[in-house]
């Protein structure tokens, strides 16, 4: 049985029948409403706890271990993915007990520079080697066909991308055609699979700034793991708003929900405006109090990036030298 047969299967016996317009409208439109308020003073409370000195140089390096160092511009060339990769595999050169990112995130066509110059380094990060994570199907709109959105996952699959950052039909989900956003998820999971059976992880990005609503984003979160995502993801980053507490508290609570339910664990990524450590922090903090720390690993949570890593670095060596203070720090008790 495929991934994708086995995530229908699993939709129908959550929906209680097939997963089209009806079936899902239904069930998705039934999810209790979200109390914006709150929701917004859970995760504001979250962000004002604080954390003793010595806990504060573990969550700097969990927040290494657990980001997708990015580049996605137009211009991108295969140098600038190799000093990517470079940056990834050696953090801080002055420093060999700095840990390596997760992964490295990169449009299709890059995948197989970022490949070739992680060398025997690429694989499992849950293993301490770096993952190489493909943004796809037409990123960042998602306005393609479906044929064109699957040769798009299945080209960065067979040039050895290990994940997929898909980007939903936002424009479907916002008329209310959840039928088709489930099938375009299911297809592109199943365009994951590689040639030995195995599959290429799927996230999916819902680009939470463009949904305009926190009922929204649930449903989407919702949509998103019943088709079959191994990740939910808030945003592409070149959309504003982009990652914020409140909808990654969201997220995480669709999550929880979903594994009390099924005994399934899904990731969450939060991309796009974290770029200091103390925020980072926060969002450590909100993992581990409404998931759990369990999910405080590179296969069930990551933070898409590009400057967040400087910053952390810059902290831990504030901390090496003893030039820190925890003034630079969110307090969390």
């Amino acid at each position: 049985m495929t991934t994708t047969e086995i995530a229908r299967r699993t939709a129908v016996d959550v929906l209680g029948g097939e997963p089209d317009d009806a079936t899902l409208r239904r069930f998705l439109h039934g999810l209790p409403g979200v109390d914006a308020v709150g929701l917004e003073q859970r995760a504001a409370g979250l962000g004002t706890r604080s954390i003793k000195t010595t806990s504060k140089a573990w969550a700097l390096d969990k927040i290494i271990s657990l980001i997708d160092l990015t580049t996605l511009e137009g211009a991108d060339t295969a140098g600038k993915v190799r000093s990517l990769v470079a940056k990834a595999k050696t953090p801080d050169a002055s420093d060999p007990t700095t840990p390596r990112v997760a992964a490295v995130c990169v449009y299709g066509d890059m995948v197989g520079h970022a490949v070739e110059a992680l060398g025997s380094l690429h694989g499992d990060p849950d293993e301490g080697r770096i993952s190489v994570a493909a943004v796809a199907t037409a990123f960042p709109s998602g306005r393609a066909s479906i044929e064109v959105k699957l040769a798009d996952t299945a080209d960065a699959v067979a040039a050895g991308a290990d994940e997929i950052d898909m980007v939903i039909d936002r424009g479907a989900f916002l008329e209310g055609r959840y039928g088709l956003v489930f099938d375009q998820i299911a297809r592109v999971k199943e365009a994951c699979r590689r040639e030995d059976g195995s599959y290429a992880s799927l996230k999916v990005i819902m680009e939470t700034g463009e949904l305009n609503t926190y009922d929204n984003i649930k449903r989407a979160s919702w949509l998103s793991i019943l088709a079959g995502g191994d990740f939910i993801k808030t945003s592409t980053g070149k959309v504003q708003p982009a990652a914020t507490l409140p909808t990654t508290l969201l997220m995480l609570e669709t999550v929880r929900d979903w594994h009390r339910a099924t005994g399934e664990k899904i990731g969450v990524k939060p991309a796009g405006g974290i770029r200091s450590s103390k925020d980072a922090i926060k969002y450590l903090v909100t993992v581990a109090e409404t998931a759990g720390e369990q999910w405080l690993q590179p296969h069930l949570f990551r933070f898409g990036a590009s400057s967040l890593l400087n910053d952390v670095l810059l902290q831990r060596q504030k901390i090496t030298t003893g030039h820190y203070s925890g003034a630079d720090y969110v307090t969390i008790d």
